[in-house]
C-alpha cells in the first residue's frame, strides 16, 4: 500500500470529522450609530424580531460590497454568523442584526470582493524558506548574472564536492545583462559541484560542466523524446536543458539528505508560511499542485492554515485514490480532493516549449516539446475519469489542447459523466475550433492572469498574431466558457490584483500591450478571480460570492479596482482578508 494511505487518506478520514479550532475573531470595532447615505440594491430584510432572533457574530458596514451574486451584485453590508454570510444589504438591514455581542467592522466605504481562488498553484514555500532565490517571487525585479554567481558561490562554499548547489526563480528575462544565463557563467560557481539554476518555470535548468559531465551529456548526446540539451551556434552544450531531458541529472551528484522529522518539519513550515502569504495578497481558496498532504493536515491542526485547499493529487496518490474509491469532492470546507495534478502534454508558455501546431518565429521550424503520446493520454484520461475524479492536464499550446480534449471526448463516449467539468491547466493558445469543444464539453480553463504583466517581455517571442489567441479570456467568456484564474506559481506571481491589472489592461510592466481583443472588464476580471474559481471545483453553491448561506470569504480593498487607473490595479492595498469569518491578514494575535 502506498506512504499515502496512512497519514493522508486514514488522516482525511478525522480531518472530514473534525474542524479548525475556532479562533475568536477580531475585528474593527465601529460606532453603532455610523451609516452610509448610499443605499444598496436588494430586498430590505425583516428586522431581526422577526428572524427568529438571529443574531450575527459580526457585522461588516459602511462598504462598498462587489458581491458576484447577479441577483444583487452589489450591496453596503453584511453579516456573518457561524462562519457564513447570514445576510446581505443595506446597513439598516443588517445593523437589525447585531446586538451588544456582535463583532462591528467599519469598511469605511472601501471596496468588498469575495475571497480570491487561485485554481493552480504550486504552493512552494519550502523553496521559499529553505532554498536559494536568485529572482525575485513575487514581483517584477531585474537581477544580475553576476548576482546569481554570487549567491550559488556562498552556497558552495557550505557543501562537499560533487553535491548539488540549486538556485531557484530564475528568470532568464529578468536579466540585467540582457544575455542568456549559460554553462560557463556556472563554471564560476564550482568547478567541483555539480550546479543547476531552475528557470521558474519549471520547464527548464541551465547546469555547469560538472554536472553535465555528472550526467554523461555531451554535445554528441542526441535530444529524448519530450525535451532538449541545448547547443549555442558552434554545436557546443550551452547549459539550457529543456523538460524531459532533465531526468538525466536526477540520477548523479549528491543530495542533503534530512531526517524524517526535520522533512516534516520543513513541509510543514513551508505551508504555514505560504498560507501566510496568500493571506495577505487576498487569497481565500488555493489549488494545491500535489505536495505534502499530512502537512497540510498538521498546519490546519495548529490553526496556521489560513486558506481553503483543494488538494490535486499526483503520481501513486492518484492510484491509491481510484483503489479505495476516492473522488474529487471528498473531503470538508477547509481541505478537500480536488482535480487530479496537472498531468503533463507539453512545454511552457514562459519558457517557449509548448507544442505549437506552427513554428517559434525565428527557431528553424522548432514547434515546441509533445511530453505525452496520445494513446498513453487516452489510457490515463479513461482511467481517471472512469474513476470519478476531475481531470487535469497540463496544456498550454494548441497541439497540446487538442490532443487533451481528444482524449476527454473519447472518454466521455465509452463512459458519459455528466458535469464532469475537465480543467485545463493553462490552455494558452487555442482556435476557434478548441473553444466550440471546450464550451461543449464544460472544460474549466484554469489560465495565467499575471502573465500579462509580468511576462510581457516573453510576448515578442511568440509575435501579436499568436498573443491575440493566447490568455484568451475575452473569447472566452464570451463562448460562455468558466474560465478561471490560475497563478500557476511559481512560475508567475500569484497576487489577484496583478492577474486583475493584466487582464483588464493587457498592458506589461514595460508598457507595451498585446493581444488587446483579449481584454476583460474590472467585473468580470474579478469574477474570473472569484466565482469562476469556485465552479472549477464544484463549490460555486457554497463560495466564490457573498450571498447568504454561502462561506464568509471576503477581502477588503482600500480603494475600488472600478475607480482607479487600470494600470494601478495592482497597488490597491489588501486592507483584510476573511476566511470563513476568521480574519487572516492582517494575523490576529
Amino acid at each position: 500500500m502506498s506512504k499515502y494511505t496512512r497519514k493522508d487518506f486514514l488522516g482525511l478520514g478525522a480531518l472530514v470529522a473534525g474542524s479548525l479550532g475556532a479562533k475568536k475573531l477580531s475585528a474593527l470595532e465601529a460606532p453603532m450609530g455610523s451609516a452610509s447615505s448610499n443605499p444598496a440594491r436588494g430586498a430590505p430584510l425583516p428586522p431581526m424580531r422577526q428572524r427568529g432572533g438571529v443574531v450575527a457574530d459580526t457585522i461588516v458596514v459602511n462598504a462598498r460590497v462587489l458581491t458576484q451574486n447577479p441577483a444583487q451584485p452589489s450591496a453596503e453590508a453584511f453579516a456573518i454568523r457561524e462562519g457564513r454570510f447570514l445576510a446581505v444589504g443595506t446597513n439598516a438591514d443588517i445593523r437589525n442584526l447585531a446586538n451588544a455581542s456582535t463583532k462591528v467592522i467599519d469598511a469605511a466605504r472601501m471596496a468588498v470582493v469575495p475571497g480570491f481562488i487561485d485554481t493552480h498553484n504550486h504552493a512552494r514555500g519550502t523553496v521559499l524558506l529553505y532554498e536559494v532565490l536568485v529572482g525575485n517571487p513575487f514581483e517584477v525585479e531585474f537581477v544580475s548574472i553576476q548576482s546569481i554567481i554570487d549567491k550559488l558561490k556562498a552556497k558552495a562554499r557550505t557543501l562537499p564536492p560533487d553535491s548539488w548547489v540549486e538556485g531557484q526563480f530564475h528568470d532568464d528575462t529578468k536579466l540585467k545583462d540582457k544575455r542568456p544565463l549559460n554553462v560557463r557563467d556556472l563554471d564560476q560557481v564550482s568547478t567541483e559541484h555539480p550546479v543547476v539554476v531552475r528557470h521558474r518555470g519549471g520547464h527548464t535548468s541551465f547546469y555547469n560542466s560538472r554536472a553535465l559531465a555528472l550526467a554523461n551529456v555531451t554535445k554528441d548526446t542526441p535530444n529524448p523524446p519530450g525535451g532538449t540539451f541545448d547547443r549555442d551556434a558552434n554545436g557546443e552544450l550551452n547549459g539550457r536543458v529543456t523538460d524531459r531531458a532533465t531526468a538525466v541529472f536526477g540520477r548523479v551528484g549528491l543530495r542533503p539528505r534530512l531526517s524524517p522529522a526535520e522533512q516534516e518539519k520543513r513541509e510543514r513550515d513551508g505551508i504555514a508560511h505560504i498560507s501566510k502569504e496568500f493571506a495577505r495578497y487576498g487569497l481565500t481558496s488555493v489549488h494545491h499542485e500535489g505536495g505534502d498532504l499530512a502537512a497540510i493536515q498538521d498546519v490546519r491542526a495548529r490553526g496556521d492554515l489560513l486558506h481553503r485547499v483543494s488538494y490535486e493529487a499526483q503520481g501513486g496518490m492518484v492510484d491509491t485514490m481510484i483503489a479505495n474509491g476516492i473522488k474529487t469532492g471528498f473531503g470538508d470546507e477547509w481541505i478537500k480532493f480536488g482535480a487530479t495534478s496537472e498531468h503533463t502534454v507539453d512545454g511552457s508558455f514562459s519558457e517557449r516549449t509548448m507544442a505549437l501546431s506552427t513554428p517559434y518565429p525565428g527557431q528553424n521550424g522548432y514547434k515546441g516539446n509533445v511530453t505525452e503520446t496520445q494513446d498513453v493520454l487516452d489510457a490515463w484520461v479513461e482511467k481517471v475519469h472512469r474513476a470519478g475524479i476531475q481531470l487535469n492536464i497540463h496544456a498550454n499550446g494548441d497541439v497540446a489542447i487538442d490532443s487533451y480534449l481528444t482524449a476527454v471526448e473519447r472518454a466521455q463516449k465509452v463512459y458519459p459523466v455528466p458535469n464532469a467539468r475537465p480543467k485545463i491547466t493553462h490552455c494558452t493558445l487555442i482556435n476557434d475550433d478548441l473553444i466550440r469543444r471546450i464550451k461543449a464539453l464544460d472544460a474549466i480553463p484554469s489560465c495565467f492572469t499575471t502573465y500579462a504583466y509580468y511576462n510581457t517581455d516573453k510576448f515578442p517571442f511568440y509575435g501579436e498574431d499568436l498573443m491575440k489567441r493566447s490568455m484568451a479570456f475575452r473569447s472566452m467568456l464570451d463562448a460562455g466558457i468558466h474560465a478561471a484564474a490560475g497563478s500557476d506559481f511559481s512560475p508567475g506571481p500569484f497576487a489577484p490584483l496583478m492577474g486583475i491589472q493584466g487582464m483588464v489592461t493587457r498592458k506589461g510592466w514595460d508598457g507595451t500591450t498585446w493581444g488587446l481583443n483579449q481584454r476583460v472588464s474590472v467585473d468580470e476580471a474579478i469574477r474570473i478571480n472569484t466565482l469562476n474559481g469556485a465552479y472549477a471545483s464544484f463549490e460555486e453553491k457554497i463560495k466564490g460570492s457573498i450571498t447568504a448561506g454561502k462561506l464568509a470569504d471576503f477581502v477588503i480593498l482600500e480603494k475600488d479596482p472600478h475607480e482607479v487607473d487600470p494600470d494601478t490595479i495592482k497597488d490597491i492595498k489588501v486592507v483584510r482578508t476573511v476566511a470563513g469569518g476568521r480574519t487572516t491578514y492582517p494575523r490576529e494575535g
